[in-house]
């Protein structure tokens, strides 16, 4: 079973910029499936649905962007630390939500999430 644990959010003035991760334990197969998934960042504001912002592929080759960050967001991901990371820049009062991590397909259970809050 992949747990996942995000970290990184806090508060941050708009235009700032917070880099969150998202790390993988569980056994050594868990680290195995993870680095061999396709992983988004989603978030979920108050009262809002959770919606997918970016995904990258198991190798980083390829990743995807929605709109509303595009420019702004970037994710990576480093599989020899099980990590997956979004650099977000230029951060705006609409990026204020709970982030989470998850593979894209048949996702794992959902960690705790980390809070971003964007506000002057």
């Amino acid at each position: 079973q992949v747990q996942l644990v995000e970290s990184g959010g806090g508060l941050v003035q708009p235009g700032g910029s917070l880099r969150l991760s998202c790390a993988a334990s569980g056994s050594t197969a868990s680290g195995s499936i993870f680095s061999g998934s396709t992983i988004g960042w989603y978030r979920q504001a108050p009262g809002k649905q959770r919606e997918l912002v970016t995904s990258i592929s198991s190798g980083g080759g390829r990743t995807n962007y929605a709109d509303s960050v595009k420019e702004r967001f970037a994710i990576s991901r480093d599989n020899t630390k099980n990590t997956v990371y979004l650099q977000m820049n230029s951060l705006k009062p609409k990026d204020t939500a709970v982030y989470y991590c998850n593979r894209v397909s048949l996702p794992w259970p959902w960690g705790q999430g980390t809070q971003v809050t964007v506000s002057s």
